[in-house]
């Protein structure tokens, strides 16, 4: 088994592609080296990455670009490198949204297990650009090709489509709550009720903390917020006074929105004494002014956080099936990618998106 020279996915070609106009078209993909791995896909998430991407709103994208970086799918060409001899043939693997970075002992993060906070050579797994010069595309697509050690392999005890979103949704939740002390004994709220801020109701109930509380403008998801763990619902659109009357009751917050219209002055009342807001969601936008004395005042601390390395993502899937973390998730064909990046960006998944390529779905679910 073997990898075809041209590749085929959903290719955006300027910023009016995320209104439903990406074209299904051959590629290229980077040159391959012996630690690179090609994977046929079977399936990939929709992450709201992609969306902003291709309407170039972190910034001007890189035309053609494919997007996707929340794929699953099987091993059918591996390099020689030490890396990508750890896999074989027909591996189910992941890939989420890092293709690469230095890997040099001598950098401050790479050489402590931080690969997604790299500075001297993080590559995205689309839209980034690799040493030699070629730019990588990511997992719309029937193939992608990814440097072995940013590729993970998927434990038996998930079924493809639940493992895809995990590769960047359940990463981008996952990583701060663990590395921020969610478990017992503490109150975690999860502002915004999408992909990812589902992922962070299922994974902070998972953790066993002692109080989750979801977050959103309206109190349209309250239902499903309690079906995912969520103990209380805060409307903040509609919830009369809803920063008094649960002020100083969460420990750690992790924001999943990705727009700068937010009341953070209302979030951060919401912690406790030395409580931690972390954001996760990124805004096309600078985030609100806040006074100072709304940190100074009870020793809180704003932060944020990228993403998660190679060995987190591998901690994370272990952990969803010890502790049978299910996402809420929607299939769809690959080839309906357009309509389901225009009902994403209308905020119609429930709670993620994720599309199988035609005739591989009933394999990879083994």
């Amino acid at each position: 088994m073997g990898s075809p020279e041209t590749f085929h996915g959903w290719l955006g070609h300027d910023s009016n592609a995320a209104q439903g106009n990406l074209k299904w078209s051959s590629f290229t993909p980077k040159p391959f080296t012996p630690t690179d791995i090609d994977i046929k896909v079977s399936h990939c998430g929709i992450c709201g990455s992609d969306i902003h991407t291709l309407r170039s709103g972190w910034g001007s994208t890189h035309y053609p670009v494919c997007v996707g970086h929340e794929i699953v799918g099987h091993v059918v060409r591996i390099g020689s490198s030490d890396s990508a001899s750890r896999f074989k043939i027909g591996d189910r693997v992941g890939v989420g949204a890092q293709a690469a970075s230095c890997l040099e002992d001598d950098c401050e993060e790479c050489s402590v297990g931080m690969e997604q906070h790299c500075i001297k050579g993080f590559v995205g797994t689309y839209n980034g650009k690799y040493a030699d010069g070629s730019w990588s595309m990511g997992g719309y697509a029937d193939m992608v090709r990814v440097p072995a050690h940013f590729v993970i392999k998927i434990p038996s005890g998930l079924r493809s489509e639940e493992a895809a979103p995990m590769m960047c949704g359940g990463i981008t939740v996952f990583a701060p709550l663990k590395k921020n002390g969610a478990g017992p004994g503490k109150r975690v709220g999860i502002v915004g009720l999408g992909g990812l801020g589902h992922f962070g109701v299922l994974f902070a109930k998972a953790l066993g903390c002692e109080k989750v509380i979801a977050i959103s403008r309206k109190r349209n998801k309250v239902e499903d917020a309690k079906a995912m763990g969520a103990d209380v619902y805060i409307a903040t659109s509609e919830d009369e006074k809803w920063d008094r009357k649960h002020a100083r009751s969460l420990d750690l917050i992790i924001s999943t929105v990705s727009s700068p219209d937010m009341p953070l002055s209302g979030y951060l009342r919401l912690l406790r004494t030395n409580g931690q807001f972390i954001q996760v969601g990124a805004p096309e936008d600078k985030l609100p002014a806040i006074a100072a004395f709304a940190l100074i005042a009870k020793g809180c601390k704003i932060g944020g956080s990228q993403i998660g390395s190679p060995k987190e993502i591998e901690e994370m899937l272990a952990f969803a099936v010890e502790k049978k973390v299910t996402p809420w998730i929607q299939t769809r064909p690959m080839k309906d990618a357009n309509k389901s990046v225009v009902d994403m960006e209308d905020g119609k998944a429930r709670y993620r998106y994720v599309l199988v390529n035609e005739g591989q779905g009933d394999q990879a679910k083994l």
